[in-house]
């Protein structure tokens, strides 16, 4: 289980697969309250033929250090890993929260990114009213309750109670200081004016049933972008774990062009 020291986080990683052939190497960014372990049937699935990297976000999973108050900072841990590892291009594959990560490590560095990926992801935050209720009510409820109505509602209807149960208890673990302003940063992030610049292929891949961020926002960013294409997916906001051989399946002819 290696490790990285990072402006006073130590960030918790996975490097597998070759390091030579099989193609550009793969990265994957977890969601807001998740971990590395969300991608764990990509990480099998492709490490048996290339490199693939995934990390557990500052405060998450294994990872230490307190949040960050910006989708930036967070991008800047991302490439602090991946200029340790000496990766100069990769594929980024980026859900929720981690493609708004993904979509600013694109903008900032399109040099080195070959291709995008964004699971269950937007470009610009935008609220309906539940939603906004929501967030208005974060601060006056225990944190146990504001964690666990977000999650439940990340899954499609149908999902098992008891896996669901299983996600909560480890959102729930992830310190107060770091949900709280990683939602912060989620709330101020706001690209879809510029995501035409990203020149790169991008492949968008949304549930249907998503109501933490709704299949219309993700149509909406999928316009502005010069090179894009769309699956939709019969999962909620969860995708990754909720069809992960489906997920898979998406991925393998789009990263393996590249």
């Amino acid at each position: 289980m290696p490790q990285l020291e990072v402006d006073g986080a130590r960030l918790t990683y996975d490097d597998e697969g070759p390091r030579e052939g099989g193609g550009v190497p793969l990265v994957f960014v977890h969601g807001w309250t998740a971990d590395r372990h969300r991608w764990d049937h990509q990480t099998a699935h492709f490490s048996a033929t290339r490199r693939v990297v995934r990390l557990d976000l500052r405060g998450h999973g294994e990872s230490e250090g307190s949040g960050r108050r910006s989708i930036a900072e967070l991008a800047g841990d991302v490439m602090a890993l991946l200029d340790h590892l000496g990766l100069e291009r990769f594929v980024l594959v980026g859900h929720s929260m981690g493609g708004m990560i993904s979509q600013t490590i694109a903008l900032a560095h399109p040099e080195r990114v070959e291709r995008l990926v964004l699971v269950d992801s937007i470009s610009r935050m935008t609220y309906n009213r539940a939603r906004g209720l929501l967030m208005a009510a974060s601060t006056l409820v225990p944190f146990r309750l504001f964690v666990e109505a977000n999650i439940r509602r990340a899954f499609a209807p149908g999902y098992p109670r008891e896996r669901i149960k299983q996600y909560v208890r480890e959102s729930a673990a992830t310190p107060r200081e770091v949900v709280m302003t990683c939602y912060g940063a989620m709330r101020d992030f706001d690209v879809l004016d510029r995501v035409h610049e990203i020149r790169v292929p991008v492949l968008l891949v949304h549930g249907y049933h998503d109501i933490q961020l709704p299949l219309s926002q993700m149509l909406r960013m999928a316009k502005e972008y010069p090179d894009a294409q769309v699956r939709i997916v019969d999962a909620g906001h969860e995708l990754p774990v909720e069809k992960p051989e489906e997920l898979t399946a998406l991925l393998e002819p789009f990263v393996t062009a590249s």
